[in-house]
């Protein structure tokens, strides 16, 4: 793997180095002012998950053991990019701010752990907000960022799937200095949840624990107009080691019909003290998407091996770049092997713009308990379905009503299933407004 990962970087570093860029970013600034982009994000955010066939869900702070929960929030996030200031170094700063306000939920209806925090007798806080902010800075292609921001990295990649994004506190430098090779390297300090909105709040799991330390290096390099390669490793201080690497092809077919293949996969140790507990696993997928006009078919296939399955979250609740990662699962079972069958529409070759839909089925077996005390093998599947629908145009432009519907299904969490029986809807409006 070692060996690998260097003869790629190598070939791209080689491949690149004619190809340097006449002007760079920095050159081509207007200025602090001038270049700043000021952006508002509306979410409102609906979700009601129903445990089946005996699962529950705890509350633990209210001490109940509910069947089912049901939350639904509104928040606006006020994003800020400024540009860079003009000369060799430029500097500029990236600030935000993150609200929500629940508008229904309930001690009975909620957990504290999907959409809001709560007080000590369990019931969902009625408000929260955070603030936060970055200085950046840019010598010719490359930005240095230190400060609280958003992160996409696949060993650590903060989430975006509920109405608050988590937000990581540290130091990422970014580098595009050879044209198709992207360059990155990071160390983070904390991870805010989103639950909740205090410094550092994001915990492993269930477990009291929170980020230590979370140093990234990666590259990424785009060989050919479609073909492009990347390779990421992370070292999360007492809790893991992991590597990733990443291969995608687009074959085009014809002028409406093409054929992407991607490759995916991590190695996981475990680091230090442990303090998620044991880990060792390497996990790959490999995807195969044929395209012809408004219609996309997809077939998915992957293999989780080692004594222990994929953990990931105190690094970012996104850092799971896998094809069977999907609305409830990630099918990352110890030795768990998954397949999955997706169909995709886009309804503007039929004169609806804007409208989509999605339906996948992953199953998932195979499934081993990880202290190889039960023969029974454990399995899993899951069914989506999602349609999303964005206005063209009009004083509501760009407004999208996203609806989300999931079904999983499993023999037994106790062989190590990621899930046991829950139907999980989700309704997500998002309203974007650009200001500057």
């Amino acid at each position: 793997m070692r060996v690998m990962k260097w003869s790629m970087i190598a070939l791209a570093v080689a491949a690149g180095t004619s190809q340097m860029a006449v002007a760079s970013s920095q050159d081509e600034s207007k200025g602090f002012v001038e270049d700043s982009k000021l952006n508002v994000l509306i979410r409102t955010f609906y979700m009601n998950r129903d445990a089946r066939h005996g699962a529950s869900i705890a509350n633990s702070k209210a001490g109940l053991d509910n069947s089912y929960f049901e939350e639904t929030s509104i928040g606006p996030r006020v994003l800020f990019s400024s540009g860079f200031t003009q000369g060799t170094i430029g500097v500029g700063i990236d600030a935000h701010t993150l609200s929500q306000v629940k508008l229904d939920s309930g001690r009975g209806r909620t957990r504290g752990a999907d959409s809001f925090a709560t007080d000590s007798e369990g019931r969902p806080q009625d408000t929260q907000s955070e603030a936060g902010a970055a200085i950046k800075f840019r010598l010719s292609d490359t930005v240095l960022k230190y400060g609280n921001q958003f992160v996409s990295s696949p060993v650590f990649a903060t989430d975006d799937s509920r109405l608050l994004p988590e937000v990581a506190t540290g130091t990422l430098i970014t580098s595009n200095e050879i044209k198709g090779l992207e360059l990155t390297a990071g160390r983070f300090t904390g991870l805010n949840s989103q639950v909740q909105t205090g410094h550092d709040s994001a915990k492993q799991g269930s477990s009291i624990y929170t980020l230590r330390s979370a140093n990234i290096v990666g590259a990424s390099y785009k060989f050919t107009e479609n073909f492009s390669g990347a390779i990421h490793a992370s070292d999360v201080e007492d809790f893991w080691k992991k590597q990733y690497v990443n291969l995608n092809l687009v074959i085009p077919v014809s002028d409406d019909q093409s054929f992407t293949t991607d490759f995916n996969a991590y190695r996981s140790k475990d680091d230090g003290r442990k303090l998620a507990g044991d880990l060792d696993n390497k996990v790959w997928s490999l995807s195969g998407a044929y395209s012809i006009g408004a219609h996309t078919f997809t077939v998915a296939h992957q293999r989780s091996s080692g004594p222990t399955g994929y953990n990931y979250g105190v690094d970012g609740g996104g850092t799971v770049f896998l094809a069977n990662s999907v609305q409830i699962s990630d099918f990352v079972g110890p030795n768990e092997r998954s397949w999955q069958a997706r169909y995709d529409l886009n309804m503007a070759s039929y004169g609806v713009p804007g409208l989509s839909f999605m339906t996948r089925y992953i199953t998932g077996d195979n499934i081993q308990l990880t202290d190889g005390t039960s023969n029974v093998e454990g399995k899993e599947h899951e069914w989506n379905f999602e349609t999303k629908y964005v206005i063209q145009e009009g004083p509501a432009k760009d407004l999208s009503f996203r609806l989300r519907h999931s079904i999983n299904r499993a023999n037994s969490v106790e062989n190590d299933a990621n899930y046991n029986d829950f139907n999980d809807t989700r309704l997500i409006i998002d309203y974007p407004l650009s200001i500057l």
